[in-house]
């Protein structure tokens, strides 16, 4: 269904802009294109990148039929510091791990989909070769020792703690390397022989007990800038890990990505102005972060993604007629009518729910209004029903007329 209602709209085809979308139809037109080839959408702050990331993780799992651990990996989030480099200040552990797993994707090859907000693409970074340094995939039967995976540990950014209970975190206890990955579910267990990993387990952290075997554990950097604190690297920018990818590029409400990109440009001008006038010794701004000319630049053949649906002649414009689904807030009577219109219509409708069970009570209360639903799995008795009912994250709904949708 939704392969059907991305080409019958031509969502993902090269254009110069494509307007008319709502911002879950933003991450379904840049799924379309990803499940081609590697794409990047820019958006203009943080939240937003949040927000397209979940809607369009769940477009490219539907398109693909990928997994939440495949589609987790496949798109990925690409925040900015949110912090001022001259304030003495750290980005937050999340944040920094979120910015290292993205750029430790795209230099691997195994990001689909980068969401990135435009303040995220100013700082300067260190080469693609050192950051990959820091990542490596564990087997059992494999040969490496356990103090060689520490010195690993500590440059990938991981901090030495025992007990291993948060993520971040390793240790190692004789034969015994415990970490914990950023974004996992439980933390890892290595169990060693000589220099060789005898087994690999996930093991719950209040009890300290080994619980799944597993066939491989991945090391992935926790920050963007690994090494010496005292002597980082940052001879690199964010375009130069796309170098050998060549994604699709695009991006959303132009204007006000290049207005937060000045922003931040020139509020780190004015702080470092600020520094130098209180007597302290700091990086000039240009030596931290690229400016905001040298990304307008990259972005010059970028598709762009607007919401206003403004007559434009230009060949190279898409218009997608998209509407946001109207919001019942409790009036099922009316979220039922709607749902018959909708039918009358000739439109296919679906359902996301959050949870199976939400799914199931709703297949429940269309049942009470003699509306016939059944779950998206049931293929076979979709032609009869009047709503096909998921189960996914999705910000917001919206309604495809072109594609009766």
């Amino acid at each position: 269904l939704l392969k059907s209602a991305a080409g019958r709209t031509r969502m993902g085809t090269p254009a110069a802009r494509v307007a008319g979308l709502t911002s879950p139809a933003k991450a379904m037109c840049a799924a379309a294109a990803a499940a081609r080839t590697p794409a990047v959408v820019i958006v203009p702050n943080d939240a937003e990148v949040e927000r397209l990331t979940v809607d369009a993780r769940f477009f490219l799992a539907a398109l693909e039929g990928l997994s939440d651990a495949d589609v987790e990996r496949a798109v990925l989030p690409f925040p900015s510091h949110e912090v001022d480099p001259y304030r003495g200040l750290k980005p937050h552990f999340d944040i920094a791990s979120a910015r290292a797993r993205a750029l430790h994707g795209i230099a691997s090859g195994t990001a689909r989909l980068l969401v990135a907000s435009a303040p995220a693409l100013l700082p300067r970074l260190t080469q693609p070769e050192r950051l990959m340094r820091t990542a490596l995939t564990l087997t059992p039967g494999q040969d490496i020792s356990p103090t060689t995976l520490a010195d690993l540990f500590a440059e990938a950014g991981y901090t030495r703690q025992d007990p291993v209970d948060e993520s971040g975190e390793f240790c190692v206890r004789g034969g015994v390397v415990d970490f914990y990955p950023a974004g996992a579910v439980e933390p890892i267990r290595l169990e060693f022989v000589g220099d060789t990993i005898e087994s690999i387990r996930a093991y719950d952290p209040a009890t300290q007990r080994s619980s799944v075997p597993l066939d491989q554990a991945a090391i992935a950097p926790l920050q963007e800038l690994p090494g010496d604190p005292d002597e980082l690297d940052r001879t690199a920018t964010v375009f130069e890990y796309f170098s050998s990818v060549r994604p699709i590029v695009f991006v959303s409400e132009p204007d006000e990505v290049h207005a937060h990109g000045r922003k931040l440009w020139e509020q780190v001008q004015a702080s470092y102005d600020e520094a130098i006038e209180k007597g302290q010794r700091v990086a000039r701004p240009e030596e931290l972060l690229v400016d905001w000319d040298t990304v307008s630049a990259w972005l010059e053949g970028a598709t762009a993604l607007e919401t206003l649906a403004l007559t434009d002649d230009d060949p190279r414009t898409v218009h997608i007629g998209c509407q946001p689904a109207v919001e019942f807030s409790g009036r099922v009577q009316d979220w039922v009518e709607e749902i018959r219109r909708g039918r009358e219509r000739g439109d296919t409708m679906i359902l996301v729910a959050h949870t199976p069970g939400r799914a199931e009570r709703t297949i429940e209360l269309l049942a009470d209004y003699e509306i016939f639903a059944v779950p998206m799995e049931h293929a076979s008795e979709a032609h009869a029903a009047s709503v096909l009912v998921g189960i996914g994250y999705l910000s917001r709904g919206f309604r495809l007329p072109e594609a009766q949708l």
